[in-house]
């Protein structure tokens, strides 16, 4: 198990990003497992373009928010060392019009100082839609 954080559960993580951009935009965080982290987002009015697609921007925010909370949960003491994001990029490869996505994230690297994260995120039929990497730094203060 990656996770140093082992008293934080699913029902912490939504308690903590109440009043955030992560509940404005109905994110929720639904499965931990041994080496991953998923949460799942609505397509609706808050997360859609003009076009009525879901807007890349909020795929992004989704693999942002999954990736630097993992991040987090990984680091022994978060207090002395936070965890910021770097770099984040995302390749959208199928546009979905209603419903919900889900996001996996796992880890790529997890270094002293830098984790590299990817997120897959799926539509209801479980199509591959966006993938996306985060860059974060563990700082020591």
């Amino acid at each position: 198990m990656i996770w140093s954080q082992k008293e934080i559960n699913l029902s912490i993580l939504n308690e903590i990003n109440a009043n955030t951009l992560v509940s404005h935009l109905g994110i929720l965080f639904t499965e931990m497992g041994e080496d991953f982290l998923a949460a799942t987002m609505p397509v609706d009015h808050r997360t859609k373009q003009p076009m009525g697609l879901l807007h890349g921007g909020a795929s992004v925010v989704l693999s942002e928010s999954l990736g630097s909370i993992a991040s987090y949960l990984t680091v022994e003491n978060p207090l002395a060392t936070p965890v910021v994001g770097l770099e984040i990029n995302a390749n959208h490869l199928r546009s979905v019009k209603l419903g919900y996505v889900k996001g996996i994230v796992k880890p790529i690297k997890l270094g002293k100082t830098v984790h590299v994260w990817e997120t897959k995120i799926f539509d209801l039929e479980e199509n591959l839609c966006c993938i996306s990497r985060l860059t974060t730094l563990i700082k020591k203060k």
